[in-house]
């Protein structure tokens, strides 16, 4: 079980510009993913589809032997919220609610903020931000609120969780704690974490690193 990928590929414009061409690859439970590749390889594309976010122009995604392909956009947009939780380069949380009421927006969307709250108080602990529930995002720190975002992330315990450049933002004391709690939450969780870096070091925690030259995966290349 996991996601499968099968000749990803995906163009954008008129005339049509190729930026994945062809993308084939297999994901297990529990696995910690790195995604590397210079600018413009892919990367981020690659992301965005296999976490539901944009589509692919051809080919197959599976979720647990499930065809994405042959879903409804509601089918899809059930899995996006009860398996898969999304990490961006910068946090997007919302000025105007505190560290908990933005941990607790996954939740709130379905009317069950209430419920999930003991939850969210419970992640914000673990993301060392404890007593600091109240706080609006001015008053914390830029790695502070990347944490906060992961939190919220991983409200409703998902199965994968994506990252797109998730320490681009940060210094590296705090992009070294960001790391370091995506390696908790995948062996402490056994959640499935996928992360796109341009940074050689954070790529190399990963159980397995994925490398994308011009829309290809060098396994695909024999690089």
């Amino acid at each position: 079980m996991g996601l499968k990928l099968i000749d990803i590929k995906k163009s954008f414009g008129v005339p049509a510009t190729n930026v994945l061409k062809g993308i084939s690859l297999d994901v297990n439970d529990g696995e910690l993913v790195s995604i590397v590749g210079r600018s413009g390889s892919g990367k981020s594309t690659l992301l965005y589809i296999m976490s539901t976010l944009d589509n692919a122009t051809s080919g197959n995604i599976f979720y647990d032997d499930k065809d994405l392909t042959t879903m409804s956009q509601k089918e899809i947009h059930e899995i996006r919220n009860t398996n898969i939780g999304f990490v961006f380069q910068f946090h997007y949380l919302l000025p105007e609610l505190s560290v908990l009421e933005n941990v607790l927006m996954p939740a709130r969307k379905h009317g069950q903020h209430k419920r999930y709250e003991t939850q969210a108080i419970e992640l914000i602990s673990e993301v060392d931000l404890k007593g600091k529930e109240d706080r609006m995002p001015s008053q914390l720190s830029g790695g502070e609120q990347q944490r906060v975002a992961i939190a919220r992330a991983l409200l409703m315990s998902p199965k994968y969780l994506f990252a797109d450049e998730p320490t681009g933002n940060l210094d590296s004391v705090n992009g070294d704690r960001i790391m370091a709690l995506f390696q908790k939450i995948n062996l402490e969780k056994k959640t499935t974490v996928i992360y796109v870096t341009h940074d050689l070091d954070y790529a190399n925690l990963a159980h397995r690193k994925i490398e994308l030259v011009d829309g290809l995966n060098t396994k695909a290349l024999n690089i």
